[in-house]
């Protein structure tokens, strides 16, 4: 991701200090009465779909569209996100073929590292067939976010709109729209994913997979960072339309494709509860009020120390982090977050630009802005949300975060010092007695379930 450059002013001092709070941030509007209900939807909380049903619907929802000769481009997750895609692309496959005039499939990896071709027919269940013979007549590919000849460019959204949108968090900051070409090329644009609880948007799903998934640049790293000054600890789990949503919608209205867009609420890692369809926006609040209340964990008192076991399928930090952010908001004060990864061995190769900030507090970059402001927002967000909450004091140039968060992987120790990370050797920990203390939370498969105080439960 690019750091803002002279045709992209950086924000005005007001916008970019550190006086915001969780309890001043930019309001969460509700989801609109009425959206949820224009998706169809299957299933709910508490349930499990048979592939049969999920078949059903896919096929039953694909015969009312007007999709004879149209070009579709299918745009899924990658494989960081738990989803059984093949129960909802097999039926989606038949149910285009002999309709559709060509499927390109595309991989919305937003910066994340190309998937190799084993890896992609292991997400899209490919058979002994392979590829091309399971999936007869369809284009996978990654997003290219890195070649420029892969990118079309849908024009700017004006500093003057992005400063409504963000709730007066930046000004002077235009946003440029720039998308894979694929997704503006083809008659229509299917996302199919699945809707979890997220550090910058709230809840993932609908136009995310268009913008960043999609995406490069601007409106990465514009997203990003609103949603890194309202905080991840705030943001996530939102149940609303948090002004990253209403950035990344904005963005998604440039788009000249029809959009349509599967949802779906996966329960453990091989199971459908819920799936619905409509355009992005609909399909997307149908699924969060789902996820809502299947992947939010209510506790009844914060830990002292969180071990979160982040699974194989983050095969670094800057994916297996979400075992933080997903688990932080139950750390006591002054406690620990360790993230346990064996498997992981470097902390982002797609971002070495981490490497010269390391990861901090909010305020040690807003406090700082004149030194941080031309370094890739992204990354300043990213590093943010790795960390926590937290004060900074510039007279001082004491960093104050109120949790400890420390990395046991294969990360040497020397490298997590240069990341400003504590470093814990995965083999030191003893996890028969980390589940019996009762200061101390053992997630398994940690990073797609949201963790909450109960005090924290929304009211009816």
């Amino acid at each position: 991701m690019s750091a803002p450059t002279d045709s992209t002013p950086t924000p005005t001092p007001a916008a970019s200090d550190s006086t915001r709070t969780r309890d001043d941030a930019p309001m969460i509007l509700p989801i609109p009465e009425g959206l949820a209900e224009r998706a169809a939807m299957i299933g709910g909380p508490g349930q499990i779909l048979t592939p049969q049903q999920v078949a059903e619907f896919v096929t039953t929802q694909l015969a009312a569209q007007d999709l004879d000769g149209a070009s579709v481009c299918v745009i899924i997750p990658d494989g960081t996100r738990t989803v059984p895609l093949p129960q909802i692309l097999r039926p989606l496959h038949a149910a285009l073929h002999g309709r559709a005039s060509k499927v390109t499939v595309l991989i919305a990896l937003g910066t994340h590292a190309a998937m190799s071709e084993s890896a992609i027919e292991t997400l899209v269940g490919a058979t002994e067939k392979g590829l091309a013979g399971t999936y007869p007549g369809w284009e996978i590919l990654n997003h290219a976010w890195d070649d420029p000849e892969q990118i079309a460019d849908l024009g700017e959204i004006s500093a003057d709109r992005i400063t409504e949108l963000s709730g007066g968090l930046l000004t002077d900051v235009p946003m440029r729209v720039q998308i894979n070409r694929h997704v503006v090329e083809h008659d229509v644009a299917l996302v199919v994913g699945p809707v979890f609880p997220h550090e910058v948007v709230g809840f993932s799903g609908g136009t995310k997979y268009f913008f960043p998934g999609c995406s490069v640049h601007d409106v990465i790293d514009v997203s990003h960072w609103v949603g890194a000054l309202i905080t991840a600890s705030r943001i996530i789990g939102a149940l609303g339309i948090t002004p990253v949503r209403q950035l990344i919608d904005a963005a998604s209205e440039r788009i000249p494709a029809r959009q349509l867009c599967f949802t779906c609420d996966v329960e453990g890692a091989d199971d459908l509860g819920a799936i619905a369809f409509g355009d992005p926006q609909s399909a997307w609040a149908a699924m969060a009020t789902v996820a809502a209340q299947t992947h939010i964990t209510y506790v009844e008192k914060p830990y002292q120390r969180i071990v979160a076991i982040v699974p194989e399928m983050y095969e670094d930090i800057w994916t297996g982090a979400k075992g933080f952010y997903k688990s932080e908001p139950v750390c006591a004060d002054g406690g620990e977050v360790i993230i346990y990864a064996p498997h992981i061995t470097e902390v982002a190769a797609m971002h070495p630009g981490l490497k010269d900030i390391g990861y901090h507090t909010i305020e040690y970059f807003t406090k700082q802005w004149d030194r941080f402001k031309d370094h890739p927002w992204g990354e300043l967000a990213h590093s943010t949300h790795v960390t926590g909450l937290g004060t900074y004091d510039p007279e001082t140039g004491v960093e104050t975060p109120r949790v400890r968060r420390s990395f046991a992987t294969s990360i040497p120790p020397e490298v997590c010092a240069e990341y400003n990370v504590p470093y814990v050797d995965p083999e030191s920990l003893d996890f028969d007695a980390l589940r019996a203390d009762p200061d101390t939370l053992v997630i398994d498969r940690a990073g797609e379930v949201l963790y909450r105080l109960a005090s924290e439960r929304p009211t009816a």
